[in-house]
């Protein structure tokens, strides 16, 4: 079984599949600002969503800080989408995992969108 960092940085840099057998049953994802996605089956077929965007595009993450404990992982992370050689978008994102029983029970989001043109490492 994997650690609780590995299955949010997973997460955190679109692995999604990786960590579907390590969500909660009940999960809650709360993606501020937007809604709440509850339950995993919600969850994943938002992630599957995702991938399908993400499709012909490649992401590049310029910062990926992990802070891990024993019920909790943060990942702090900047992520560059690139399609046909062009920017797409910046999302600078910073993803809190709540953990018991070593299944994710809570996710919480915060994202925003970053000017394509500026440096972003913030490390």
């Amino acid at each position: 079984m994997p650690t609780p960092q590995a299955v949010a940085e997973a997460f955190s840099g679109h692995q999604f599949r990786q960590t579907y057998d390590h969500l909660s049953p009940d999960i809650r994802w709360v993606l501020v600002g937007g809604e709440t996605l509850v339950g995993r089956h919600h969850v994943i077929l938002t992630c599957e969503e995702t991938l399908s965007e993400l499709e012909g595009s490649s992401t590049e993450f310029s910062r990926f800080l992990t802070i891990a404990g024993a019920d909790a992982v943060a990942v702090d992370a900047v992520a560059r989408y690139t399609a046909a050689d062009q920017t797409t978008s910046v999302v600078s994102s910073c993803d809190i995992y709540e953990f018991a029983g070593g299944l994710v029970t809570t996710i919480t989001s915060y994202t925003a969108e970053l000017a394509p043109a500026a440096d972003h490492d913030r490390g």
